[in-house]
Parts: structure tokens; sequence; C-alpha cells
């Protein structure tokens, strides 16, 4: 359910036509086939089965270390964790001053800066709002993308039989 959410929110939120997603495993190493949880073999593989047979473009399952300190993230368009300091752990350390989190699947657009609500700096004067000014952007841009999609689908042009066309028309 989850990959079916984040493959349509990548398409009608960010206007990517082929989603590529990488699916993290859930124990160390991918649970190392088997040796250290089944998970991996017993529901996260049958689970990408059915997404390809659906048209999701889902890889995986990746273990987390290896996936972003190799740099393997930069060849999909979303990552799938699965749990929360999974992904958040290394998205902040990779993009903590100018990272926007993004709650797909919900009928609003939702963003906020990566790094929180930064109550501890408060009135400081010292805070940086460029994460703060990312998440705004973001925010319109999937707006925008949304408007545009729907607008695209409300007046599909209607399907017609190749056989009924003669070549007088």
């Amino acid at each position: 359910q989850k990959l079916r959410i984040l493959n349509q929110s990548l398409k009608d939120d960010f206007t990517i036509r082929r989603p590529r997603i990488a699916v993290l495993g859930l124990n160390p190493h991918a649970g190392d086939s088997g040796l250290l949880g089944t998970e991996e073999i017993d529901i996260i593989k049958p689970a990408l089965e059915m997404a390809k047979e659906e048209g999701i473009m889902a890889f995986g399952p990746f273990p987390a270390d290896g996936l972003f300190a190799t740099d393997g993230y930069k060849k999909f368009d979303a990552i799938l964790a699965m749990y929360h300091d999974q992904g958040l752990t290394p998205f902040k350390a990779l993009s903590f001053s100018t990272g926007v989190n993004f709650t797909a699947g919900l009928p609003f657009v939702r963003t906020s800066p990566d790094h929180g609500t930064a109550y501890e700096i408060t009135g400081q004067g010292i805070a940086e709002e460029q994460s703060l000014l990312s998440a705004i952007y973001m925010a319109i841009d999937i707006y925008n993308s949304r408007k545009t999609n729907a607008e695209l689908k409300a007046n599909p042009l209607k399907s017609v039989d190749p056989g009924t066309l003669s070549s007088d028309e």
C-alpha cells in the first residue's frame, strides 16, 4: 500500500512519469539471505514482485547503510524506508539545511523543514531560513503539479475504435 501511494505521489506531485523507487530492507544487511531475519524473503520481496506486476518500478530490498554510503540512492527518485529513523537519519545527514519533509498520499499538501520546529533557537536570531523556504517552495510546486494534473485528467479525449474510422472522415 505505501509503495502504491509513493509511486502515485511521485507521478502526481512531482510529475515523474516512471518513478524508480528503492525499497530498504527491514533487517541489518537486508536480512543477509535469511541469516539476520526473513522479512525480506517472506514479505518485502513478494511485495516488490506484486508491485512489478502493477507496473511500479520498485527495486530492493537494499541494506540502508550500503545504499546511502555508496551514493546508490542517487539512482532513484525516492527511497521507501521500513521505519522512521532508517530513512530520516541519512536524509538529514545529507540535506539538513535544505531538506524538506513531505507527507505523500494526503488530499492536501503538507511540507515542513527537515530540521523540525527548532524551538531551542527561537528568538535568538541564529536560525537559517533556507529549509523553511525550501518547504514553502516545494509546497507551491506540488500544489501546481496537482492542479495541472487534475486539469489534464478532467477532460480527456474520448477513445475511438480505429476500426470504426473510415478514410472519408
